[in-house]
């Protein structure tokens, strides 16, 4: 008796797994407001960042002076 061939097939990552469900699910132009609204969020979150850091330079700037 002969086993049948064997094939590899990978998994998909996760992502591409949710991508390929998001696909499903929403239509395009939701999918790229979804995808608008993280590279927003994202981007607050650099700002914040951005305005930490400069405040406690100031903070060192001005508490040096005196």
């Amino acid at each position: 008796m002969q086993a049948g061939p064997v094939r590899a097939t990978t998994l998909p990552s996760f992502g591409t797994a949710l991508r390929a469900v998001e696909s499903l699910l929403m239509s395009s132009g939701q999918r790229t407001a979804r995808r608008n609204a993280w590279t927003s969020v994202l981007e607050d979150r650099r700002r914040a960042k951005d305005r930490d850091e400069t405040q406690r330079v100031l903070d060192g700037t001005v508490s040096g002076r005196y």
